[in-house]
């Protein structure tokens, strides 16, 4: 018999399972299930994105692309950033087509961080940071925001987080879970921690199409941070193309430079069908990405009235497409909060603590759904509430 403990790497083994995947197994063996669990839009991948996919294998486009991805891509990539942000990038040194933007995060950790390196890493957040940091024998440094400043990180805290040992900041924002955003003025003041320093600053921007009542701002539109910033983003929540397993990276020449190297070892190329696809996105997709967001707002506005009717003190998310409200109220933690509700009304979200520090007391709800089911939703979980009190 092989002792597979012995031959698995250590670092492997020892990174935890997500949250997120716990609850989205249990859901998978219930019937009438409500799910606000699982970050995935609801909406159809536009057909004349679909189109251009399918007519690129008619015409037996099916081979390997160049390892940064297909030229005409990265130079709509370069059209796009420029007309939605106001970004400006080099499409053939400073652009490279990922296997969605979970790649490129990936390269861009183990294209940084050497052997006791340090990445603060603003939490709640997103499950992948990390044990991207630790595979890499690097160490996260959490830094926890709060609801009374908008989920947002703060100057005074990113300063109290740099040491002599710190590689770089990861900016999740807008942010998965909270909702929370950073706006320019918190951006600047950001900048202005960081202004002599060699830290660098990874900025997942998977969701910045997605904000509410303002326009994204990256932080490398501000001058003092362009020359640091890995901007991450791709097309599973933009254009609703979870399934076509595409993104992109835009940053220092560099950096895209030894990332592309990596991205050559590790997986030669992105998928040519969806690639042709991403074309069609990002030239003519300004309308879908509209309407697909005031879709969105409608519904955000809905659950988060919903919430409050049902006394849940509950953050106005301003961009993504997540709700994170406070259920200490309950006197529930937030696992049993979850999987109570999951089992008593069929209704799947994810525990805050999913999400690092800060996430105990809140739960993370979707509403990447329909109206329907976020109406039928706040009904079960009205129900579930009324029985604790009880």
């Amino acid at each position: 018999m092989i002792d597979y403990d012995s031959v698995l790497c250590g670092r492997i083994r020892e990174v935890p399972y997500s949250g997120i995947r716990k609850f989205f197994d249990i859901s998978a063996e219930m019937d009438d299930v409500i799910s606000l669990g699982i970050g995935e839009p609801d909406f159809q991948t536009p057909w004349h994105i679909r189109d251009a996919g399918i007519y690129s294998l008619v015409k037996g486009f099916t081979k390997y692309t160049p390892n940064a991805g297909l030229t005409d891509l990265r130079k709509s990539v370069s059209r796009y950033l420029k007309r939605r942000f106001d970004l400006s990038y080099e499409p053939l040194s400073q652009i490279m087509i990922t296997v969605g933007g979970s790649e490129g995060l990936d390269l861009a950790f183990r294209c940084l961080i050497d052997a006791g390196d340090e990445i603060i890493i603003p939490t709640p957040s997103f499950v992948c940071y990390g044990p991207l940091t630790t595979i890499q024998y690097g160490h996260p440094v959490y830094v926890e925001t709060k609801a009374e400043n908008e989920f947002r990180l703060t100057a005074e805290e990113l300063r109290a987080a740099i040491t002599p040992k710190t590689k770089a900041l990861l900016l999740p924002f807008p942010n998965n879970p909270t909702g929370g955003i950073m706006e320019q003025t918190d951006l600047q003041a950001i900048a202005e921690v960081l202004e002599g320093t060699n830290i660098m600053v990874i900025s997942d921007e998977i969701y910045a199409e997605l904000t509410y009542g303002q326009k994204h701002c990256s932080p490398a539109n501000l001058p003092e941070l362009y020359d640091r910033t890995i901007v991450i983003n791709g097309f599973s929540k933009t254009y609703s193309m979870t399934g076509w397993r595409l993104g992109y990276v835009a940053g220092p020449a560099p950096v895209i430079t030894q990332m592309t190297k990596l991205h050559q070892y590790g997986i030669m190329s992105a998928p040519t069908t969806s690639q042709y696809a991403a074309i069609e996105a990002m030239e003519n997709g300004d309308k879908d990405i509209e309407s697909m967001r005031d879709e969105y707002d409608g519904r955000r506005r809905y659950l988060l009235s919903g919430f409050r009717r049902l006394g849940f003190d509950c953050f106005e998310p301003r961009g993504a497409f997540y709700m994170f409200p406070c259920i200490k109220s309950t006197g529930l933690t937030s696992d049993e909060f979850a999987e109570q509700l999951l089992r008593q009304q069929h209704v799947a979200v994810i525990p805050g603590t999913a999400f690092g520090p800060g996430g105990e007391g809140y739960v993370r709800t979707c509403y990447a759904a329909s109206m329907k089911d976020l109406g039928e939703a706040l009904n079960r979980i009205g129900e579930f509430v009324a029985g604790l009190q009880k």
